[in-house]
């Protein structure tokens, strides 16, 4: 095959950090006009080697060619004067000024600053690709995906032929995925090269032409998406073979643990960020929470935990196993919600800033849940290394060893740690916030079958999840909310994406009984 046929290859890249080789010896091309999607677990060095295409990083070893031709990327303006644009996770826009503005923002030096003229430009771009975008709206009253459109038309004003997107769909709902699926096929009927990296595999086979997997670091191969499927993606990423079903329980005699009643919360700044949701919890279910990223799912499992203060009328009643009348949580501290018998257990979004104590080893973390317990001026320390090495086998924590700093793992192997440690605390609420977001789908998949047990143990859980479809396979019920307010609760095994999507994106009035 001829090089040029390629719009971008890279031939035998190495590059190492310290002593952890992120990508080694890795040949890999796309063409113009054609989707790759880049797989791998966590880990295995697909952001790492975008981000050498990119200019942010440089290779220790091995060529990039563009259109046939080896050349040097010393920076993302490299990058693109070559014609590549990346869209990272993380939106590198303005938030005080409008789209146009932030287009201006990334024009050429030598360019004259015409703000009309970036406008006009700006607005060919949108309707020759059929972006749906205002470019007069202020980047901090766009929803996630209108922020997304705007990098992508960022990158096609400064002329990109190939564009890398990083997870682009991780927190966008159905529809918005199939929308941004619409725009990208439109790319590619216009001759550019797009590599996508996601860990969803339905969208790998629904978008892409080709996927190229990666297996810590080095390039397994890649496979024409038509003769691919989930099993065959899954088998080459992990190196065997991985069951991909969620198993489903029924739930059984479930028991009521908590009754929520016109739950309210307000943010430090006054606005409403929960808004009169009542819903009940059992114990023995899976109640999975829905909704677009910061539509009030943390405030509502930190307001049930004792860290989020509540509003007047709001009632948070805890069935206790043991004890006859239901317990009132609202008012109490989280140490007298524990000191009370009522054990919430709560793997927060923010891991490393309220979950674990970053400069702490895995041991250490795991004291902090039980050293209140002990009755002796010396601290347990066997218990708890116990624990750390139970978790560090069973979830695969890659760690130099139980004592290292948990602030210098990746972010999978943080989260495998936390998620570890509360699961093992014997809870009778458990509540999950994006509990596998991160993770590869191997212990994505231990990790949902860990909830299964608590659920078959008796235990209520709460999961939130950004994946619509583990929220249809895993959970019992849904709960989605829209705008901070509840706005149906649906069953699990009957729902489908398109309601659970539309019922995020926009209020649906209950039909009165």
């Amino acid at each position: 095959m001829a090089q040029t046929e390629y719009a971008v290859q890279l031939n035998h890249v190495t590059k190492t950090f310290g002593p952890v080789v992120a990508n080694r010896d890795v040949s890999l091309g796309v063409r113009s006009g054609e989707i790759l999607a880049l797989l791998g677990e966590n880990g295995s060095g697909k952001t790492t080697l975008m981000n050498m295409i990119a200019g942010i990083y440089f290779p220790d070893e091995g060529e990039i060619l563009v259109g046939g031709k080896e050349v040097t990327i010393r920076s993302p303006k490299d990058a693109l004067e070559l014609g590549i644009g990346m869209i990272h996770q993380h939106f590198k826009l303005v938030d005080v000024f409008t789209a146009t503005e932030n287009i201006a923002l990334s024009m050429g030096h030598e360019e004259k600053f015409d703000l009309k003229r970036v406008h006009d430009r700006a607005r060919a771009i949108c309707e020759k690709y059929q972006f749906a975008l205002d470019l007069d709206q202020k980047v901090y009253e766009m929803s996630v995906s209108q922020k997304q459109t705007l990098e992508i038309v960022k990158v096609l004003y400064r002329g990109a032929d190939i564009l890398i997107l990083d997870e682009p769909t991780a927190v966008l709902t159905p529809q918005e995925t199939e929308r941004l699926f619409t725009v990208i096929r439109n790319m590619k009927a216009d001759g550019k090269a797009v590599i996508i990296i996601t860990h969803k595999l339905h969208e790998v086979l629904a978008i892409s032409d080709r996927v190229a997997i990666l297996r810590k670091g080095e390039y397994v191969g890649d496979i024409a998406t038509a003769d691919a499927t989930e099993e065959s993606l899954t088998e080459m990423m992990v190196g065997e073979k991985v069951e991909l079903n969620i198993d489903r329980p029924a739930p059984v005699n479930p028991v009521k643990r908590l009754d929520i009643q016109h739950l309210s919360v307000r943010s430090p700044e006054g606005v409403t960020v929960l808004d009169d949701a009542t819903f009940q919890v059992y114990g023995g279910e899976i109640l999975g929470i829905a909704g677009i990223s910061g539509n009030g799912q943390k405030e509502l499992l930190e307001a049930i935990a004792g860290l989020q203060p509540v509003e007047p009328g709001t009632s948070i009643q805890f069935f206790s196993p043991d004890v006859v009348d239901p317990v009132q949580l609202v008012g109490k501290s989280p140490k007298a919600i524990c000191e009370a018998g009522i054990h919430l257990s709560f793997v927060p979004e923010d891991r490393l800033g309220m979950g674990l104590v970053g400069s702490m080893g895995m041991t250490d973390n795991m004291m902090l849940k039980s050293y209140g317990k002990g009755h002796s001026p010396l601290v347990d320390r066997k218990a708890p290394h116990d624990l750390a090495a139970t978790i560090k086998e069973e979830l695969g924590v890659v760690t130099p060893d139980l004592n290292t700093p948990v602030s210098r793992l990746s972010g999978g192997n943080v989260q495998k740690v936390l998620v570890g440690r509360e699961l093992a605390a014997d809870p009778i609420v458990l509540m999950t916030a994006y509990a596998v977001r991160g993770l590869d789908i191997n212990t994505s998949y231990t990790i949902y079958r860990l909830l299964n047990e608590q659920k078959k143990n008796g235990v209520a859980v709460l999961y939130v999840g950004e994946d619509l479809d583990v929220l249809l396979e895993l959970c019992d019920r849904i709960l989605v909310l829209c705008g901070g307010r509840v706005n149906g609760i649906l069953d699990g095994r009957t729902a489908t994406k398109e309601e659970v999507g539309l019922r995020m994106t926009q209020l649906i009035k209950e039909e009165q009984a």
